[in-house]
């Protein structure tokens, strides 16, 4: 089988959507199907066997931290160029236009996933107004596919009340072997801690972003001073948030990666994840298979990942006391250690064999869907050459 995957965003971006693709893409080159990958140009070619074709991307002025693609012609040429069997269509928000409309023009099979909640973000960027257009253009472009795909239950059920069509949940997966305890490192817990190895230290792990809420935490700083924060990642809000907790025992790390990653998370005490945005969490199964319980804020696709008492401890969004308390159940050893041992368990669940497999099904799925409509409605569909 030969696939088109046309996606927002992809290396050298580092992402849960870069991530899952990877691990993605790797599983289908085994299976040694053809995949051609359509993704803003930043400079790679191929992953893993997989063509790697760039398309001009620009900076945009609402988000300046990471180029973007417009939607374009180009997009257009390269599925005539390659000709798949089925075209995936990764996210569409911007390039994505172009790769559903053209994919649905030229008549391919067509499946889309819906990976980050840009509806919600409305609340945080102050947008609100514009929340009921967000979610028409979304449902607009998803209902062009003959598939749909997202990454927990709790979204499953929001997107069909908004009347997304055919939606299935792509299963959750995590590196059990690379994300693992045995990279506790005690250098790195003092990088982590600013040489306070012995406080509570809690780790941060994603884009710096509103969205992710992580001024929330300050307070815990301000009232517990036997507690350290790290902060992985970057973002747009960096700056603003060094400012915010500029007098806390809070270390900003920058982005990490592979070895350091893994190092990072398994020489925390916690993970903190305060956000109520997020479609799944990639960090949260990654925190777990480094032996880490996760402290949460409830939301749908948290609560299914973290079981309060068994896993992680869960605690009330824009709850400040809740989140304390939740914090302070960590002193309990006998708890402790057993969040620790039940959150590796739940993660060794979930490698990513399963869902890397469930894909190419639904790859399947989308070409026989595809074909019924045709059969029922041939005149929606017909795979014509568009030459203009």
């Amino acid at each position: 089988m030969k696939i088109a995957i046309i996606t927002e965003t992809f290396l050298p971006s580092i992402d849960g959507v870069v991530t899952r693709l990877k691990e993605a893409i790797k599983y289908l080159r085994k299976q040694n199907h053809e995949v051609v990958v359509i993704a803003p140009d930043l400079g790679v070619k191929e992953y893993e066997g997989a063509i790697v074709e760039g398309v001009k991307a620009t900076t945009l002025p609402f988000y300046r931290y990471k180029e973007f693609s417009l939607p374009q012609r180009k997009v257009k040429d390269l599925l005539l160029k390659h000709d798949p069997d089925v075209v995936h269509v990764v996210n569409p928000a911007i390039v994505g236009v172009s790769g559903v409309y053209y994919a649905s023009k030229l008549g391919y099979p067509l499946i889309a996933s819906y990976h980050t909640h840009i509806p919600k973000y409305m609340d945080y960027y102050k947008l609100y107004p514009l929340k009921p257009a967000v979610w028409w253009y979304f449902r607009k472009l998803h209902n062009y596919a003959d598939v749909n795909l997202c990454t927990s239950k709790a979204i499953q059920g929001e997107l069909v009340d908004k009347n997304f069509h055919n939606v299935h949940v792509w299963d959750r997966g995590v590196a059990v072997d690379h994300y693992h305890p045995r990279h506790t490192n005690e250098e790195m817990r003092n990088r982590l801690s600013r040489n306070e190895p012995d406080n509570k230290l809690l780790v941060f792990v994603g884009r710096l972003a509103p969205e992710k809420e992580i001024h929330k935490i300050k307070p815990l700083l301000e009232q517990r001073d036997d507690i350290s924060l790290a902060i992985v990642g970057d973002g747009p809000e960096k700056e603003s948030l060094e400012h915010t907790f500029a007098d806390t025992k809070t270390v900003f790390m920058g982005l990490l990666e592979g070895e350091e990653l893994a190092q990072a998370f398994s020489s925390s005490d916690a993970l903190i994840f305060p956000s109520v945005t997020e479609t799944l969490g990639l960090v949260i199964l990654e925190s777990m298979a480094s032996g880490l319980p996760v402290i949460a804020a409830k939301s749908g696709p948290t609560m299914e990942q973290v079981e309060d008492g068994k896993n992680g401890l869960l605690f009330e969004n824009e709850n400040t006391q809740s989140m304390i308390d939740a914090i302070s159940r960590l002193g309990d050893e006998r708890l402790y250690d057993s969040l620790c041992k039940n959150a590796r368990k739940e993660a060794e669940r979930h490698s990513w064999q399963k869902p890397s497999k469930q894909i190419l099904d639904y790859y399947y799925e989308t070409i026989e869907v595809y074909q019924t409509n045709q059969s029922e409605e041939p005149s929606k569909k017909s795979k014509v050459k568009v030459t203009e």
